[in-house]
């Protein structure tokens, strides 16, 4: 099952006011569109499509790694060219989300696609708890019964081909993509919504937007690595970004260092991404022989995406030799380059296993990495 998402962000956002679109005002020192994306990274969704105004396709901040289309001069519009952009190679689901709702949510997200398994569409809404009013000129004419009325939210989720032909059958002005759905004969569920989904539309929205932030301060994430290397014929290895003089080499795919790959594999479990054969697969000939550096840096760049930033790290190496001790200054500012990091927030350390197992009769090394990441 593949998921991608759309992130509609085309809009002029009048009512916010003067100044920049709201999509790129700056929340807690990035764009608010930066951490819409960042929460769906968080979520597993790695290919996101963002559907921008014609004018701003190479606005300085449209967040790494998207793609990036032109919208069209109405919602409707906008979101088929989204679909488009997804057509060469459709995912099973997408996700069409509003940019203007900075927080989507790992945990919303994973309730939508649950979802699309026995319906074609899915929606996250909150029941209406208020009183309900009519008014005519600013006074009170009448009260609407609240019973099973809903406030919807963004990201609406979807099968693909499903929305796809909706759209297409569809003539447009629609206010969502629910409304799209739903003329088409689509059946949609809703889903627990979120509260801290809000869509920032008025001025105080941000003051609310920034106190969500404070709120998840403390979202501290642990992740942790484990990796095995077999000895080959060689003369050194590479171990956490340093190559070693050894009798040996270590078998694999890439430049097998056993070390960043714990560490990498950590950064990814940190944030729920699986491991480096999700992203790098060893099938891949393009990784033969690979600088391991490649895959740490996406893991760290995958991490800053997602609003993360490296807290501290600690690699153990297990071998018998070569001896790591000497070389483990080395390899701390290996990895605090490409960390971005300071060394001291880097541990490398070595132990033997008494002899005992693969590592005791010197047939390969391996590595355990822990790692920490706090919200940027």
């Amino acid at each position: 099952m593949t998921v991608a998402a759309i992130v509609v962000a085309a809009g002029r956002g009048t009512r916010m006011g003067g100044g920049a679109p709201k999509q790129w005002r700056l929340l807690a020192g990035r764009p608010v569109l930066a951490h819409a994306v960042a929460d769906l990274r968080a979520a597993g969704v790695a290919r996101i499509v963002l559907v921008l105004h014609p004018d701003e396709l190479a606005h300085p901040l449209v967040p790494a790694g998207c793609s990036v289309v032109a919208g069209g001069d109405s919602r409707d519009a906008s979101v088929r060219a989204g679909l488009a952009a997804l057509a060469a190679d459709p995912p099973d689901h997408v996700l069409i989300h509003d940019g203007a709702r900075p927080f989507p949510g790992a945990a919303l997200v994973g309730r939508l696609v649950a979802a699309l398994a026995d319906s074609p569409g899915a929606a996250p809404a909150l029941p209406v708890s208020d009183a309900l009013w009519r008014g005519v000129g600013g006074r009170v004419s009448g009260v609407q019964d609240r019973t099973g009325l809903y406030r919807a939210q963004t990201p609406q989720a979807f099968r693909y081909g499903a929305i796809v032909a909706a759209h297409a059958a569809h003539p447009g002005g629609a206010a969502d993509d629910v409304e799209v759905a739903r003329a088409a004969g689509l059946d949609v569920a809703i889903v627990e919504g979120d509260d801290d989904n809000l869509k920032l539309t008025w001025p105080a929205d941000f003051d609310r937007a920034e106190r969500i932030l404070k709120g998840r301060s403390m979202d501290i994430r642990i992740g942790n690595g484990f990796d095995v290397h077999a000895f080959c014929e060689g003369d050194h290895v590479w171990l956490c970004g340093v190559a070693v003089p050894h009798s040996r080499g270590l078998l694999g795919h890439s430049d097998a260092d056993v070390g960043m790959h714990a560490l990498t594999d950590a950064i990814y479990g940190a944030l729920g991404l699986g491991d480096i054969g999700v992203h790098f697969p060893p099938s891949d000939p393009q990784w033969k022989g690979a600088a391991s550096r490649i895959f740490l840096a996406h893991a760290i760049e995958q991490a800053r995406a997602a609003g993360f930033r490296l807290a501290n790290c600690d690699v153990t190496l297990i071998c018998e030799r070569p001896k790591v001790g000497p070389h483990q200054a080395a390899m701390r500012a290996a990895l605090a380059a490409i960390l971005d990091v300071e060394p001291g927030r880097i541990s490398v350390k070595a132990t033997t296993s008494e002899r005992l197992g693969f590592t005791g009769r010197e047939e390969g090394i391996a590595a355990i990495a822990t790692c920490a990441l706090v919200p940027a």
